[in-house]
Formats: C-alpha cells, structure tokens, sequence
C-alpha cells in the first residue's frame, strides 16, 4: 500500500527515460526544420485547410506534402479532422503562433547570421557532417 502511494505521488517525468532534454529538443526543432513544414504550419494557422488547398498553396506534389503532414501530425503540430472523403488539418496547439513569431522577431535582428551559417548550409549537404573552419 504504502509503495502504491509513493509512485502515485511520485512526478510524472517531462521526458522519456530513453531521451535527453536537449535531443528531445533537438527534434522538436527538426519537425519545424523545413521551410515546406514551416509554411503549411503558416497556412494552418490562418485557416483549416484539406490537403488539395494544401497543394495548391505551397506548389508541392501530394504525396511529399502528405509526409510533410504526417511528421506535423506525429510532432504534435497538426491535427486532422475527415469530413467524408476529404482529411482537413488545422494547428493543434494555440502555442504555435508564439512559436512561429518569436522565430520571426529573432530573425529581425539576427537573419543575417542565420543566413550565413557555414554549419547548418553544411548539415544540410550530402555528407551531413560540418566542414572546418580555417
């Protein structure tokens, strides 16, 4: 009885036992790491849109944007709601705003070194590892 209490009294831990804070974090961040993501996320928030309207906003073939939901859906940012044979998705979290103009106010003062980052233009070539510094 009493060990029964304690684990019910014990605080349930933020992240899983398999994860770090930070690669917790980090992945968070990869969901938004890409400027398709970043965009239907912008759409979302204006309006709940089906994956047609999706396509034609962002120009992006089907069945990429239809990845790119899944990895928001899986992430937390997205949800979907089927109406007959249409699958509409809306913003999942009234956060993702805040998110999205806190980014918008660093990048005012910073977009300049953001845009000149030797390491992530490297990351984001084929070798995936940065190139050194000399």
């Amino acid at each position: 009885m009493f060990i029964h209490l304690m684990q019910a009294l014990r605080p349930t831990p933020l992240v899983p036992a398999n994860a770090s804070q930070a690669s917790l974090t980090a992945k968070f961040f990869r969901g938004l790491g890409d400027p398709t993501r970043v965009r239907i996320l912008q759409l979302l928030l204006e309006q709940e849109r089906s994956v047609s309207e999706l396509v034609e906003e962002t120009g992006v073939l089907q069945g990429r944007l239809s990845s790119h939901l899944a990895c928001l859906r899986w992430c937390g940012f997205v949800v979907a709601r089927r109406k007959g044979r249409q699958v509409f998705y809306s913003a999942a979290d009234s956060r993702i705003p805040d998110l999205l103009t806190l980014a918008e106010q660093f990048l005012a003062d910073h977009s300049d070194s953001v845009d000149i980052c030797r390491v992530l233009a490297d990351e984001a070539g084929s070798n995936g590892s940065p190139e050194p510094i000399r």
